[in-house]
Parts: C-alpha cells; structure tokens; sequence
C-alpha cells in the first residue's frame, strides 16, 4: 500500500473516531459513519444493518446511496444473500463482480448494472456475536486488492461495535436509573401517604372528626372542593389528606399559591406557554395543570386570582382542557381542583370581585376547617406535637410544661390558629431551660389579661402572692408531693411550705 492511500485510510479513521462520541444517541452517528466511509474510499453505496434475534431478521438500518423505499426492502433471514452469509458465519466476504454472483440478491433493487460493482461485508461483532453487517459497494478494478478495503471496514466495524457497547450501556445506566427514580417515586408517595394519612392529623375534637369524615367521603370521587377557613388553620395540610387518600395519590400534586404570583404571570404558571408567545419566552413550558394531569392541584388563595384568569378557569373545569399562552391547539387534562381560601366569597361576589359561575363550580364539596378556638381539646395534644417535634429539631429535651402555661395556652383565642400555636411552641421550647416550659416562655400576648381574658388585681401583694403560689406548685409536681423536698428546692423551711400550702388551698395529694 503506497503513503498516499495508508494516509488515506489514517484520516479516514481518526475522522470516524471524532464522530462516534458515544454520548450521543446511536442512530446520530452512523448515516455520518457511513457518508464519511463514502468520502475516503470512493464508495458508491454502504449499508450498515443489525439482527433483530426475536424475529432471526437482519434488518438494514442506515444506508448511503439508498432511498427510504430501497432501505425499507434491505431484510434478510440469516444466511440469506451475501449479508445474511456473513451475519451467520461471522466472517468477511468480498465479491469482486456481483454480476457473477449468484447469492447476491439485491433484494434493495438499488443496484442497477450499468458498471461492474464489487461488494465487500463484514461483521459486526460485540462480546463475539454477531450483532450486524457493515458493507461497502465500489466501482470494480481489475488492478485494485480489495484486501485493504476488508481489513480497513473491519476496523470501522470494530469502531461501530464499541461505539454499540458504550450505547447499550448508557441505555442500561439511564434505565437503572429510571428504575431507581420510579422506586424513589415510590417511596416517597408510601412515606406522603402515611404521612398524611388521617390517623396522623392530629385532632379528635368533633369539629375535626367531621372534616375527617367529609375527606373519607370523597375518597373515590374526583369532585372539586374547597375549602374554607380561617388563616392558620391547616387548609393546605387537609388538601395533602384529600390527595392522599385518594385514588390518585400515586399522581402528582401540584400546589399554587394564588396571591403569591403577580397578575401578569399567574396564567403562565397554571396554563403554560409556547416558545414566542412573549418577549422571554425563549421555550415552550407546560402549566401546573398541564404537569397535574391525572392528579390534583391545590388552587391556595383563590380569592386572589384576577377575574380574567378566574374565566380561563372556568372553562378548564367546564371542558377538562387547557390552552397555553401563545397556542390554539387545546390540550386535555384531568385533575380535581383542591381550591382553599380564608375570604368570604359570596361578599366578594356581591362586590364584583369574584365570578359567581365559578364560586357555583368550585363549591360542589365544600369543607369548613375549624379555627382552634372552636376545638380547644384539640390544643393539648397539638402542644405535645410541637413540644416533641421542635425539642429534637432544637435538641432541648423538654420534660414538661407548666400548669400555669397550659392554662395560658388554653385561655388564649388563637386569632392566628394552629400557625400561631406552632410558632408559639417554637419560641417557648428556645427560651426553655432545664427542660420545663414555663409560662413566662410563652410570647407576652399570651400573658396579658385582656388577651386571654383573665383579668386580676393588678396590686403588688396580689401578684406576689400569684407568683409565690404558681412556684411553690411547679416544685411540688416536681417533687412529687414531697412538702420537705419542695422546701429544700425553694430553700425555705418545712414550716413556712406547710402555711403556703394550707393558704394556698394547695392540695398536695394531686400531685403524689
């Protein structure tokens, strides 16, 4: 082989090596192995085609010089022809005029034998099977060894086969790790399902069991719902048990908060938009419905969406279908609208401020939440959520809350709700030490008395003496009635414990 032609062959080669980059997807890279092979051998057509196993078909996959009515037609079985020959034996054959060939099909009809043409295939092998063919036609030369051309496509098959390999595993990784998403997927809607499973909302007031049963009803149903309430009392944590407990809980759940979005952005984000449709927007983006499809979105604030977009919305309920911004084209979808607010709607409706259409559709199953106020057995079993969520978020330990805290938090209206009670605990169990909260822990509006309603003697000696007594029943609970030990705790004497007590009508029994 002269210089000329080894440099060739070399050119040719580290030009295939640039493009098979295995990062890419298989089928973006051999129509360019191919018209490369073309450009430095002087190829008049090239095939490349794989074994399908199930049906024992090779199947000509991508061809130079072929039209898609020619590739359509390039099926073989195995040992079919010059192709299925090789396929078969795993071993290169050259035919150096095909017109003399009679195992030579051209079952393409592509061939059309104005000029001799030589053929050359080899195999394509992966971890020594035989995976497909590479083939090259060529204008037949007496004077020319079609040896180099069997030893140079026999490298690039090799190339193609690596290329095959690096393939097949990326598929492999990226299928693990579909599967491992899907499994994690999984998880976490097990781990969502318990944790808003009814058993773990935490109420046993009569107000809460009927919101309870209200969500049991609707378990199997994909009517809309909304619910009303106070701010602060939960109305999010109740759509998550809605979702959850329903039939579409392995479905998505999508949440958006109505207020928070301005005016000129918020049908963007529900509906979705086309690349175009507006300066910015550079690619197309679904909208939340688009992405809930199949589950439910949680509508927060309704009351706060504009009365244009409240008309949009109307329609998607109506008709189950959406359109982007910027596209004609409807796109169905098929959610429960989980809506929530804590405004009074037929006042905004009176006002023109809400589209009573809308109000009629979101109000098929309404659901009223409770404020704490009106559930205040409730209370106790909420602080000792907080007190044993928040102490080991803190790490501070808390043993106990004081009587006269609990009272305080029982006397309290709770304007701000189950919110407000949260952010109360998390401040007092920050404040607390040797592990009680006490009820100087708890924020000042707590301990006024016009907020909770207790109003007292407002002289020195009367609060002294509230004072004095409120200590000397915090040491008796911790001394567990021990009169002798809450005296060594307050360092004072057995018989002033005994005159406190017996004027403090201080039933020391209770606390044994």
């Amino acid at each position: 082989m002269n210089t000329c032609k080894k440099n060739n062959d070399v050119n040719l080669l580290f030009e295939l090596s640039k493009k098979l980059d295995w990062h890419q997807d298989l089928d973006d890279i051999l129509n360019p192995i191919l018209e490369t092979m073309a450009k430095h051998m002087n190829m008049q057509k090239g095939a490349i085609t794989f074994i399908n196993r199930e049906k024992q078909e090779i199947i000509l996959t991508k061809g130079y010089g072929f039209s898609p009515d020619q590739i359509q037609k390039g099926k073989y079985k195995l040992g079919e022809g010059i192709t299925g020959l090789v396929a078969q034996k795993g071993e290169p054959l050259v035919i150096p005029k095909i017109s003399e060939e009679p195992q030579f099909l051209n079952k393409t009809n592509s061939r059309k034998i104005i000029e001799e043409i030589s053929f050359i295939c080899v195999p394509i092998m992966y971890k020594n099977e035989v995976i497909g063919t590479l083939s090259a036609d060529k204008l037949y030369d007496h004077a020319y060894s079609l040896e180099r051309d069997i030893n140079l496509l026999s490298v690039i098959a090799f190339m193609i086969a690596e290329a095959v390999s690096n393939y097949r595993l990326q598929k492999e990784q990226e299928h693990e790790s579909i599967y491992q998403l899907k499994e994690e997927n999984k998880r976490l809607v097990e781990q969502l399902k318990k944790k808003f499973h009814l058993s773990q909302i935490i109420g046993k007031s009569k107000a809460m069991q009927f919101v309870f049963d209200m969500i049991d009803k609707i378990r199997n149903s994909s009517t809309n719902v909304l619910l009303l309430g106070e701010s602060g009392v939960g109305k999010e944590l109740v759509a998550n048990a809605i979702h959850y407990n329903s039939f579409r809980a392995d479905k998505p759940f999508v949440k958006i908060n109505c207020a928070a979005l301005p005016t000129n952005l918020i049908e963007s984000e529900l509906f979705g938009y086309t690349e175009g449709a507006f300066t910015g927007a550079i690619r197309s983006k679904k909208g939340k419905f688009e992405i809930a499809s199949g589950g439910s979105i949680f509508l927060d604030e309704i009351g706060e969406m504009p009365l244009e977009t409240q008309a949009k919305l109307l329609r998607v309920i109506q008709e189950k279908e959406i359109n982007r911004i910027g596209d004609t084209n409807p796109i169905k979808v098929d959610v429960t609208i989980i809506a929530a607010t804590n405004s009074n709607l037929e006042q905004m409706i009176a006002e023109k401020k809400f589209r009573e259409d809308l109000y009629y559709r979101l109000n098929v199953f309404p659901i009223l939440i409770p404020p704490l106020r009106k559930r205040k057995t409730d209370i106790m079993l909420l602080i000792d959520y907080f007190i044993e969520k928040y102490s080991v978020e803190y790490n501070k330990p808390i043993k106990r809350i004081s009587t006269t805290a609990i009272d305080l938090l029982h006397l309290y209206h709770w304007p701000g709700n189950v919110r407000e009670l949260q952010n109360c605990m998390q401040r007092a169990i920050l404040l607390s030490e040797e592990g009680v909260i006490r009820s100087y822990h708890l924020p000042p509006t707590l301990q006024t008395p016009k907020e909770t309603q207790t109003s007292m003697d407002k002289g020195l000696i009367k609060s002294l003496e509230n004072l004095e007594k409120e200590l000397i029943i915090e040491t008796l609970k911790e001394e567990r009635g021990n009169m002798s030990a809450a005296a060594r705790s307050l360092q004072v004497t057995d018989r002033l414990i005994g005159l406190r007590v017996k004027k403090y009508n201080i039933d020391i029994k209770s606390y044994f």
